[in-house]
């Protein structure tokens, strides 16, 4: 296994990931939503933020973030409200259908992870990806901000 297999393996299951959110989405009969847009949902959490605040928790682009934001408010998942210290500012949370929705989500999720930890020993290994993949997310990061790439 080299580095550029890892890549492409994650690059996989995030499509994959995707596709099979769209089919939960589609069973739960939500039509008016990406994955992505849902993934927004669980950033903001239950959490009144800013529309900044979710940019950078996120990592989401501006012009993304703000195009999913505007259809999640016309949809009636997020409650968008001016800042009461700066109008110009918006705040962001999570309506009572938003909330709704993420639960759902949730009880879903708990059952992918039960397919998947169906034994104790299952149970570390996914929990050892998880650090594996989390570090994996830090050494990029800090390549990105402080170190040069390995690419000449």
């Amino acid at each position: 296994m080299t580095h550029l297999d890892l890549l492409r393996l994650i690059e996989r299951l995030h499509r994959r990931s995707l596709d099979l959110f769209r089919v939960d989405l589609s069973r739960l009969g939500i039509e008016d939503l990406s994955p992505s847009q849902v993934m927004v949902l669980f950033t903001i959490g239950a959490d009144d933020l800013s529309v900044r605040d979710l940019i950078d928790r996120g990592y989401y682009l501006g012009s993304n973030a703000s195009y999913n934001l505007k259809r999640l408010v016309e949809t009636g998942y997020v409650d968008r409200n001016a800042s009461q210290r700066d109008r110009r500012s918006a705040r962001i949370r999570l309506s009572d259908k938003g909330k709704a929705l993420c639960e759902l989500v949730r009880e879903a999720d708990q059952a992918y992870y039960r397919s998947m930890a169906r034994d104790d020993e299952e149970a570390r290994d996914l929990e050892t990806t998880f650090r594996t993949l989390r570090r994996m997310e830090q050494v990029w990061s800090n390549t990105l901000r402080y170190g040069e790439s390995q690419i000449l």
